[in-house]
């Protein structure tokens, strides 16, 4: 399989510590319905980019929902990523991202991907200022 279009464990951000520090020190924007924080350093792991991906119980009770846009969500991150991630090797840099669903409504997979598609655009277009 491609590395390109997979989503292995070593690019979850997970870690206490870890997914802190991206939401205190980290910018942020919305495309809506995502909520994009963001870090970008200096490399100094393997993976150019870790991602979280996080769904508020708050806004949908039942498991079901939340999971389906999980998985919606990091399949459209997972087909969109290629651009960001040669942005960052070129650079020398890393990312570490949190997607969260901040909308009221469930969005449809074509929905999500569009407005992942717009967010990396975003980040790539940061990264080139840098």
């Amino acid at each position: 399989m491609n590395h390109l279009h997979s989503f292995s464990k070593p690019e979850h951000l997970c870690g206490e510590k870890r997914i802190t520090r991206v939401f205190t020190q980290g910018e942020a924007f919305i495309v809506y319905p995502l909520r994009v924080v963001y870090l970008i350093e200096p490399k100094n792991q393997k993976e150019s980019s870790t991602v979280l991906v996080s769904v508020p119980k708050k806004r949908f009770k039942r498991a079901v929902k939340r999971n389906r846009l999980k998985r919606l969500m990091r399949e459209a991150y997972r087909l969109n990523k290629q651009a960001i991630i040669e942005k960052l090797m070129d650079k020398q840099l890393q990312i570490q991202l949190a997607f969260n669903y901040v909308s009221d409504e469930e969005m449809d997979f074509a929905m999500i991907e569009k407005k992942m598609k717009l967010s990396l655009q975003k980040l790539a277009d940061k990264i080139d200022l840098l």
